[in-house]
């Protein structure tokens, strides 16, 4: 898992975030946002926010090499509020894939962590574990 704190907003974050997603080009696939939808309810929470990413051409890729695995696609950033401080979390694709023991999936991994640390990189500061 990577997780780091960033300076900014949940909602500040987020927007960073999608506008990276749509330059790399990736796409946003869905993007929950956790305390919008508990507000609507009338419930306070503190933010947080599940953005979905991926893109169409790595999906056939993943399903050619093992359809199961398309239960683990598209992969998650969490953005979310704790003690005050923004926090960003996500797992690599090579820790998603892993229990598969597929070679294709491991270079398909390697090559989505190679793009998604690139995503990350948006924010500074951001460390790999």
């Amino acid at each position: 898992m990577i997780r780091f704190a960033v300076s900014l907003s949940v909602d500040e974050a987020a927007d960073k975030l999608i506008a990276a997603i749509a330059a790399y080009p990736m796409g946003l696939v869905a993007h929950a946002n956790g305390q919008a939808n508990c507000a609507k309810k009338g419930i306070t929470v503190p933010a947080d926010q599940v953005l979905e990413v991926f893109r169409p051409d790595y999906a056939v890729k993943v399903w050619a090499a093992e359809k199961a695995a398309g239960i683990d696609i598209p992969l998650r950033i969490h953005l979310y509020e704790a003690d005050g401080t923004t926090w960003i979390a996500y797992r690599p694709a090579t820790e998603i894939f892993k229990p598969y023991v597929n070679p294709q999936l491991d270079v398909l991994g390697s090559e989505l962590d190679a793009i998604f640390n690139q995503l990350l990189a948006t924010f500074d500061p951001w460390k790999l574990p």
